[in-house]
This record gives structure tokens, C-alpha cells and sequence, in this order.
């Protein structure tokens, strides 16, 4: 579906959305052609090779399901097997061999590795998700499709609460940048509650060139601002969105704002300023979904 078929407010709308090859390539790239992230060789806490640890009933046993997550060790108590041990060998027998066996432990030997995180009896140690482009998770142009972008969002739990939401209203994937945004951690998957396992979590260099490359697959890009003069019920669009929310405190960087089609803002009658970005995450995400849900 082409953006200018879309139903559309008037203002930034009108800009024409520049083409692939009319975008300025890095040297070393062909015209049109975004760079490759590097591959990223640590992660906080070890390599990425070395894995982390994951914890938490929702969070461990949809990594067990999940046939592109490496597992490598699995603990349990024996009063988590007996609550939900049927549960993570029901996640398991869909793997195509290779799984891990679960190994009963002690509940100090889990807070040995994991101190004071509310793990419930369950941890799994597994290799980080295969890493993804965006061109990647993008359905077809004809199909309609939301994506999340977070401009400088460090905080673990808002990540990972973002993405529950992300999964709930049937979001695409959610960008984050390379630089200025939490590695994949349990802290992360924990606060997601299983979502990272099925929502994509999409690293990029240059969040302004990714912006420009929605906009050439249909995407009309929207910033999330309290200063904004259009309400989010005003300014939305039908067809493909891309939400873009940034850092707590400083919002939306500069550039970013640039590589908007517009501003939004949500609108609140009460006395507080603002919204936590991942509270704002979900209210905004309803909005947008709301004409579909049923």
C-alpha cells in the first residue's frame, strides 16, 4: 500500500518520502544501501557467546519454546517443578532435539548466580537471540503494520515492559539503537514477560536512516511529545505507523524529531505532565489499535 493512498492529516504529510537510492550512502556502501551493525562482541557481563542467565516462569519458559533461542543450562526447585514443571516440558518437546534436561537445585544454589532477583524457582543460562535487520520483519507493503521505535531508551524494565506491549497490540518489531539502549539481559527478558521471545528487537546504527527507510516501505512516522499541538486521535493514520518515544527527561533528540512526518502528544486531563515512556508505550499502541480490536 503506497503512504499516499493512506488517509492522512494535513501538515508534514504533504513531504514526499525520499526513495532508497536517493538516500546518502557511508562510504564503503552502494547508493541506497544501509550499513551493517558490527557485530557486537560483548555484552554487559561477558561475551555474547558466554550467554545470560534468564529467570522467572514467563520468561524462562518462553525461551524454552522458542526453537531460535540456544539453551545451555536449566535449574529449577523442586517446588517450581511441581507448580510448573509440566508446563517447561511441554515448552521443550516442541525443540527438535538439543534441548536441555531440567536439573533440580536448591533454591541458594540459583541465588548464588542470581542474587536477589525474583526468579520463582526457575533460571535457564541461553545464548543471546540471533541478531535481525529490520528488512527482516517488515510484512509485505500492501499489509497494514505497526513498529515501535525507541529513541535512546535505556531502562531494562521499560524495554521489556514496552515490549509486552508491543506483543499484546501486534506490533511488527521494536528498533532500539546501538548505542543508549539495555543489552539483552534477564532484567529485560524478566520485564517482558516472554514478549522479547516473539517480538523482534531490532538494533540499529543511524536511527535517522532507519526512519527514512520505513518511510520508503510505506511507513508514515509519528513522534510521541507532550509539546505537540495534534493529539495522537488526531494525527494518526491508517495504514502502516511507526511510533517513535524517546528517552525519559530529554524526549525526542533533534534529528529524530526531523525524521518525524509529525508530532503527537497524548492527552491528559490530570496534573501530572507526563507518563512513564512505557506506560505512554501502551496507551498510545491501544489507540492506534483500537479501530481493530473487537
Amino acid at each position: 500500500m503506497a503512504r499516499n493512498k493512506h488517509h492522512r492529516p494535513a501538515g508534514k504529510y504533504d513531504r514526499r518520502p525520499p526513495s532508497r537510492a536517493e538516500e546518502t550512502s557511508p562510504a564503503g556502501s552502494a547508493p541506497g544501501q544501509r550499513p551493517r551493525r558490527p557485530e557486537r562482541k560483548m555484552a554487559r557481563g561477558g561475551s555474547r557467546d558466554d550467554g545470560n542467565w534468564l529467570y522467572g516462569r514467563h520468561a524462562v519458559l518462553a525461551a524454552a519454546a522458542n526453537p531460535f533461542r540456544e539453551l545451555r543450562q536449566l535449574w529449577i526447585t523442586r517446588e517450581a517443578d511441581a507448580r510448573f514443571g509440566a508446563e517447561l516440558a511441554q515448552a521443550l518437546s516442541g525443540r527438535d532435539g538439543g534441548a536441555v534436561q531440567p536439573q533440580i537445585v536448591d533454591r541458594g544454589d540459583i541465588e548464588q548466580v542470581l542474587g536477589n532477583a525474583v526468579h520463582q524457582g526457575i533460571a535457564l543460562l541461553a545464548a543471546a537471540l540471533p541478531e535481525q535487520d529490520l528488512s527482516d520483519v517488515l510484512p509485505a507493503e500492501e499489509q497494514d503494520a505497526l513498529v515501535l521505535v525507541l529513541d535512546q531508551v535505556t531502562d531494562p524494565h521499560n524495554v521489556g515492559a514496552i515490549l509486552r506491549s508491543a506483543e499484546a497490540f501486534g506490533a511488527a518489531g521494536v528498533v532500539v539503537t546501538e548505542r543508549h539502549a539495555p543489552e539483552e539481559t534477564g532484567t529485560l527478558a524478566k520485564a517482558a514477560s516472554g514478549a522479547i521471545e516473539r517480538v523482534p528487537l531490532i538494533r540499529v546504527i543511524n536511527l535517522a536512516r532507519e526512519l527514512d527507510y520505513l518511510k520508503s516501505r510505506g511507513f508514515w512516522i509519528l513522534g510521541l511529545a507532550g509539546e505537540a499541538t495534534q493529539s495522537l486521535t488526531q494525527g494518526k493514520p491508517g495504514g502502516r505507523v511507526a511510533l517513535v518515544l524517546g528517552a525519559e527527561g530529554e524526549g525526542l533528540r533533534r534529528l529524530t524529531r526531523e525524521h518525524c512526518d509529525v508530532l503527537v502528544r497524548l492527552p491528559m486531563t490530570g496534573s501530572m505532565p507526563s507518563l512513564n515512556v512505557s506506560n505512554a508505550a501502551a496507551v498510545a499502541l491501544y489507540e492506534l489499535s483500537r479501530d481493530k480490536l473487537k
